[in-house]
Order: structure tokens, then C-alpha cells, then sequence
């Protein structure tokens, strides 16, 4: 799942691009990025019987670690040191997805999904250097496998957010996970590896969730490893390794499975313009940290993935209210709901580069369930005006499947359809999974916003 900037994350950002030099004033997609020139929509008709309706999920935010230190393949993630360090919350054992992967998969297929996208943990699967844990490599190959056999088709992530502890060094943190002397090579034999042992059973290949954010939220705000604050030059050089990795995945999934379909999964909130940004600096600095990323691999991807949350407009008080803002229009994190900013971001993504998308991913937080049907309709109302419109819109993931871990919020957001309970670890479905599972069966994603109207604050 998704990344949330921190009140000060903008302007912080618009000093990164002021300092660098890059910044357009004038065109906020300007020759910074290497994008390509702006294409019509390709006309389609409405929806289809493979249209894609799924969840999204990450290892991480689900799956215990089923290690202890000591055994063999025990491994720890940059996040885990982060955790022990005491800047993140603790993940614990999350959902228990790794040794009760059974239960998500009975909960998918009493939902009605048709598709299933869910990440590999690097460091599970090679816990030293060179060194690989050969039972994990199967375990998820029989997590592709068991949903192919459910009818489910699996999107397999290669990454989601975390790299393996070893990638990680404290003292030099300008030398770790996407800067470490060793990445590139490392995670091309990861990569194989993992592709060989699912291809299979896969279709859809997602390298990397969210790079863009991440990127943003390491290099700049320092919330997430390596925790830099405005490292200009560092978080260039993430993004430059981060979309050759992308590349050198893309190419090792189409050699290895030439039929396959590789997926872009990027973070695109709707940005407006603020009152209070002088120049459109803010606002022109986070429309960069929407396509500099995607512009430099959208080239090799089949599909392009939008994970959509929220719209802001990104000024110093917008910014600074986020966490005070509580109502019917905002989620439990404060983040400003807008559906037409959902149908405003794939009309930009299909004129700038001409591809096939997905929803990759779109929920929210909150504890009325009748808040989250009505977020979701509406937004399900925003894609079909799309497609409607002749945009190539091709699937829509929600997330996510259950209530999971979240980052720096814990486990306090709650994002899922379902909560689990904690005694059985079995998924126990919301009101709002029976009627996701209706909106399936019945391919309703267009038609006027509905009358549900949330009952409560959060």
C-alpha cells in the first residue's frame, strides 16, 4: 500500500527541485521528465466480461515472518531495523499470511474476485547474500499456483516497499537499498529466480509498487529507510537505480515468459493548485513526483498502474491541516476525498503515454463501513465514466482484502473489507465485501453517486 507525504513533505520537495534547477514554472510537465508526447485515448467500449476485479496486498503488511533468529532462514528487513529502532510501529505477525495463506485464499474466493496481487519478500526468499531459501521460492510459487487453480489470477509484486536487512547499513545510509554497490546485481538473480518459479501460474508482473513514493518518502522526508531528509542527490540517484532495476526486471519477465504482462504500479494522487504556492512551485514539484519515475519506464510496461487515494492541493496550509481534517469528505487520516480527481488522473495518464491502465489500487481508511461503500461506488462511478469516455481502463483493484498493518499508521487504519479474527485467523467479511462482491457479479461501475451517505466522522 500507498505512501502519505507528512505535512512538510512538499515543501521539501519544491526545494529539492528549486536547489536542482528543475522546476518548470510554467509547464509542470515540462523537458524535466522523458516522457513521451501526449496521445489521444484509444476508444473502447464498456465493460467487459475480463475486466479485472481484485485486492491488492503486500508481504510485508500481511505475512508473519514464521522465523525466529537463530534458524537458518531467519531474516529482517530495512523496515524491521527501523521498527527495533523505534521509528516505525511494530509489524508483528501482521495477518499471518505466510503460514495461513489458506485463509486469505478461501476469503478471495467467497468474494468474487477475478485477480489477486500480492508481493514477494525479497529477504524471506534470499536472507543472506546468495543465499536462498528454497522452501520460500516454493511457498510462493504455491501461492500463484493455488490462486490459478481458484480461478484467481495472481499479479506477483517483486517488490513492495522493503529490502532485505543486508541492503541496509546504518552507518552509511547513502549507501543502502537502492544505492548499495550490490542491488542491481543482487536483485537481477532475485528476479530470475522468483519469475522462473512462478511463471507458471502468472500472467501479470508488477517489479515494483509505488517506487515514486517511496523514493519521496526515503530520500526527502526521512519517515522511511534509509530515513534521509532533503538528500537532493541521493534521491535522484534512487530514482535513476530504481527505473534501471524496473527495466532490468521487465526484460528478465519477458525473456523468461514472453506472453507475460508487465505492470507499472505507481503512486498518482490528483494535485490541484493552491492559494498560497507562489508560482504553482509546490504543486508543479508533486506532478514531477507523479511522472518522473513512470516516464522512464513506461516504455516497457503492457499496462500502467494507478494506486489512487486522495487529491490535494498542496500549499503550507493544506499541508499542515491534513492531520486536524475530520468529516464526511475526508478519510480517518485526514486525506481529502474526490473521485473526479481519480478520472481526472487517467485521463492525464492516457494522454501522456498512450498505454492500458489498471487501478492498481484505491480504498480508505475509515471505520463506518457504510462510508467505505459509499467512497468506493463513487469512485467505481469515476472509472466507468472513464471507459465511457474511451478511456483504456482495464481492471480496479481495491485496497485491500482485511484491516492489515500500515506503515508508520500501524494498525490504527483501516483499510480492509474484512478484519481478522484473531483467535482463528479467519477473514471475516464486512458489509462492504458482500457488496463489492454484488458490484461483481453484476459489473456495475457506472450510474449516478449513490444515495449511501457516511454515518460518522471516521
Amino acid at each position: 500500500m500507498k505512501f502519505s507525504f507528512s505535512p512538510w513533505a512538499g515543501l521539501f520537495c519544491a526545494t529539492v527541485f528549486l536547489t536542482s534547477g528543475c522546476v518548470n514554472l510554467i509547464d509542470p510537465l515540462g523537458p524535466i521528465g522523458k516522457g513521451p508526447e501526449p496521445r489521444p485515448p484509444v476508444a473502447k467500449p464498456q465493460l467487459k466480461e475480463k475486466f479485472a476485479w481484485g485486492f491488492s496486498t503486500s508481504s510485508y503488511q500481511y505475512e508473519d515472518p514464521a522465523v525466529k533468529p537463530g534458524e537458518a532462514d531467519y531474516f529482517q528487513t530495512d523496515w524491521d531495523i527501523f521498527a527495533d529502532e523505534g521509528k516505525v510501529p511494530p509489524k508483528g505477525n501482521a495477518l499471518y499470511s505466510w503460514t495461513h495463506f489458506d485463509k486469505d485464499l478461501e476469503a478471495l474466493k467467497k468474494s468474487g474476485v477475478t485477480h489477486y496481487r500480492f508481493s514477494i519478500e525479497w529477504a524471506r526468499v534470499e536472507p543472506k547474500p546468495g543465499v536462498y531459501n528454497e522452501a520460500a521460492i516454493r511457498g510462493y510459487a504455491a501461492m500463484a499456483r493455488k490462486l490459478k487453480e481458484a480461478g484467481i489470477e495472481p499479479v506477483v509484486c517483486l517488490w513492495h516497499f522493503t529490502f532485505p536487512a543486508w541492503l541496509y547499513d546504518k552507518k552509511n545510509p547513502g549507501q543502502s537499498n537502492w544505492l548499495h554497490p550490490t542491488v542491481r546485481e543482487r536483485w537481477n538473480v532475485y528476479v530470475e529466480k522468483m519469475v522462473k518459479a512462478t511463471a507458471p501460474y502468472t500472467k501479470y508482473y508488477a517489479p515494483q509498487n509505488e517506487p515514486n513514493g517511496q523514493i519521496t518518502t526515503a530520500y526527502l522526508v526521512g519517515q522511511w529507510p534509509p530515513g534521509m531528509d532533503l538528500a537532493f542527490g541521493h534521491y535522484w540517484k534512487a530514482i535513476d537505480a530504481s527505473t534501471g532495476m524496473f527495466r532490468d526486471a521487465a526484460a528478465r519477465i519477458k525473456k523468461i515468459k514472453p506472453s507475460a504482462l508487465v505492470v507499472s504500479v505507481e503512486a498518482l494522487p490528483w494535485w490541484e493548485r493552491a492559494p498560497l504556492d507562489p508560482g504553482g512551485l509546490i504543486y508543479n514539484t508533486m506532478i514531477h513526483g507523479n511522472v518522473d519515475h513512470l516516464d522512464r519506464i513506461y516504455d516497457v510496461c503492457d499496462i500502467l498502474g494507478i494506486n489512487y487515494y486522495y487529491s490535494q492541493a498542496p500549499g503550507p496550509l493544506s499541508l499542515l491541516a491534513e492531520p486536524y481534517r475530520h468529516g464526511p469528505n475526508f478519510t480517518m487520516m485526514g486525506w481529502t476525498i474526490n473521485p473526479d480527481g481519480l478520472y481526472k488522473e487517467i485521463q492525464r495518464v492516457a494522454k501522456r503515454y498512450g498505454k492500458p491502465m489498471m487501478i492498481t489500487e484505491n480504498g480508505i481508511a475509515t471505520k463506518d463501513d457504510k462510508k467505505r461503500i459509499w467512497y468506493i461506488q463513487n469512485h467505481l462511478a469515476a472509472i466507468g465514466r472513464a471507459i465511457r469516455d474511451g478511456y483504456d481502463v482495464r481492471g480496479y483493484f481495491s485496497w485491500s482484502l482485511a484491516d492489515n498493518y500500515e506503515w508508520h499508521y500501524g494498525y490504527e487504519a483501516k483499510f480492509g473489507l474484512s478484519h481478522m479474527n484473531p483467535e482463528t485467523y479467519v477473514r471475516e467479511p464486512k458489509p462492504s465485501m458482500g457488496w463489492f462482491k454484488d458490484i461483481i457479479r453484476g459489473h456495475r461501475t457506472v450510474g449516478s453517486v449513490p444515495s449511501i451517505q457516511p454515518s460518522t466522522d471516521e
